[in-house]
């Protein structure tokens, strides 16, 4: 819908209603990236109600497929059809998958749920990258980046405690429930104050593209996640999901070059900018994930710190994050350059996981939580401005397939990083558990490489102590390869091409700099 206002009025009402309609998304963003961590705090409870324990993981990995595989089409949905549908069908979607898990009576329903759930989440980052990039030019798009990384912030802070209170006091089916007000909340703000063009293409969806993209992420997702686990990196279960994931990624990129409409353009891709932070975008994804799954381990199993606390855990991290996106932002609004951040960020986050690989039993709180702010100002510089230079890379008409496609690189990123750094952090400790206890090293770490706190208290003192430096050892060969990861963001980043920002001085509306068809944005009205 085109802006009709008089510029008298537009200045004094179009903030006001931005900043409710950021707001709602803020909201919509919290909801997206709190669920798992308070479902996660919540299972055990859930476990002991409605028991199917070996169904235990598909709670979460049926929740993560979804979202993977939906990412993409919803953020071609929505260049297609009009974004604030798209987003808030998303979110309705969402929520009803929200009540029905809440109403799950046995672990197959849950799991089916959470399935439907997930299949929602897809949309909801997506949604609020995508919008954010309708109503607000990227010159001016920093300012909100610390809002963003304060939500991201909170989200990991908060969720296990909110989670653990909300278990105790009104039982685990609340942990899904408690998305319904909010997620209303949300609807309603979008509904009433979000005013987007509305579209409606003549094409059709590329419904094979997008089975062809969803069967790669699906076999991709399922060896990182039952790989080293359920069966061996060498199995036969695990060659064919790679077989039929290769397979089907290779088939998708070539039906992308033939389809009318397809999910995933590659021409986007010619963008040097964007190629390069959809490459960060994943490494960093990498890393994040990584270090937030082994630092409370080690802090717990070393350190002797509370389980009860562990979001609290990693509090040095996410607050230089948070400080660090606040001051990126505030400095890409106000002179127009963002280079230095990737670059800066890049070597940061090599030298933060290279500290945070020296840890060992010895380490105190103090240094290791200096250690996790060195890699926390890392990604402070990395985490928005990956996703603000993709979408300056791209026409406004491709908006939500770069938000979608940086999305989905960050996700498969952090599903690498859980599975590869986790079945290093486990071997390595079921190794030094054999040198240094023997044959009661072995039977201990058999099931599990990593024990929870009650466990760890049943063990003999000299086992105990042979856990610890095992666990010290493994973390340092996890972090150390995350160090070695973070090198090619490095790389990447000496390379970004400083294209002006749109809306950042006297550019041409069709043209960047680095050869990248650029349309001028819409006057989207948020009122």
């Amino acid at each position: 819908m085109a802006d009709t206002k008089t510029p008298e009025t537009e200045p004094e009402k179009q903030p006001r209603s931005v900043r409710v309609v950021l707001l709602a998304l803020m909201i919509t963003m919290m909801l997206a990236m709190l669920d798992n961590m308070i479902v996660g705090t919540a299972m055990p409870t859930i476990v002991g109600e409605l028991g199917g324990l070996e169904h235990l993981s598909w709670v979460v990995t049926g929740y993560t497929l979804a979202t993977a595989a939906s990412t993409p089409i919803w953020g071609k949905i929505g260049d297609m059809y009009g974004r604030k549908g798209a987003f808030m069908t998303s979110i309705v979607i969402f929520l009803i998958g929200s009540a029905l898990s809440g109403m799950a009576q046995n672990m197959g329903e849950l799991i089916g749920f959470r399935a439907i759930q997930g299949l929602g989440a897809g949309g909801l980052m997506v949604g609020v990258m995508a919008i954010i990039g309708d109503l607000i030019p990227p010159r001016e798009r920093g300012k909100y980046q610390g809002m963003m990384a304060g939500v991201m912030a909170l989200a990991m802070i908060g969720g296990p405690l909110v989670g653990g209170t909300i278990t105790d006091n009104w039982g685990w089916r609340w942990s899904f429930y408690i998305n319904l007000p909010l997620g209303v909340v949300a609807l309603t703000a979008i509904s009433v104050v979000l005013h987007l063009p509305k579209k409606r293409s003549q094409a059709r969806i590329d419904y094979l593209g997008a089975g062809l993209l969803t069967l790669g992420i699906t076999s991709i997702v399922l060896v990182t996640t039952w790989g080293g686990s359920e069966y061996a990196w060498t199995s036969a279960r695990i060659m064919e999901l790679v077989a039929i994931g290769v397979a089907s990624l290779i088939g998708f990129v070539f039906w992308q070059t033939r389809a009318a409409e397809p999910i995933v353009p590659l021409h986007i891709f010619r963008s040097r900018n964007f190629t390069l932070m959809s490459l960060i975008g994943f490494i960093t994804g990498f890393v994040m994930f990584g270090a937030t799954l082994f630092l409370p381990l080690y802090q717990q199993s070393v350190q002797g710190a509370s389980a009860t606390n562990s979001g609290l855990l990693l509090l040095p991290m996410l607050g230089a994050m948070l400080v660090t996106s606040m001051v990126a932002g505030r400095v890409t609004t106000n002179s127009g350059k963002y280079k230095v951040f990737p670059v800066v960020g890049s070597v940061l986050m090599v030298i933060g996981l290279y500290l945070l690989s020296t840890m060992d039993t010895g380490t105190s709180r103090l240094t290791s939580g200096v250690f996790m702010a060195v890699v926390g100002l890392g990604m402070g510089c990395l985490m928005q401005i990956t996703m603000l230079v993709a979408q300056n890379s791209v026409e406004m008409k491709d908006m939500g397939v770069a938000s979608s496609s940086t999305t989905l690189f960050r996700t498969l990123g952090s599903s690498f990083g859980v599975a590869i750094m986790g079945a290093l952090f486990n071997n390595r400790v079921q190794d030094v558990m054999s040198e240094r206890a023997g044959a009661l090293g072995s039977k201990i770490t058999e099931q599990s490489a990593q024990l929870d706190a009650a466990s760890l208290a049943k063990l003999p003192v000299a086992a105990r102590e042979a856990y610890q430096h095992a666990v010290s050892s493994g973390t340092h060969t996890a972090f150390l390869l995350g160090a070695v990861v973070a090198i090619a963001a490095l790389v990447s980043a000496v390379f970004v091409k400083e294209v002006p920002l749109k809306g950042a001085g006297p550019q041409k509306p069709d043209e960047a700099t680095d050869g990248t068809a650029v349309a001028p944005p819409p006057m989207a009205e948020a009122v």
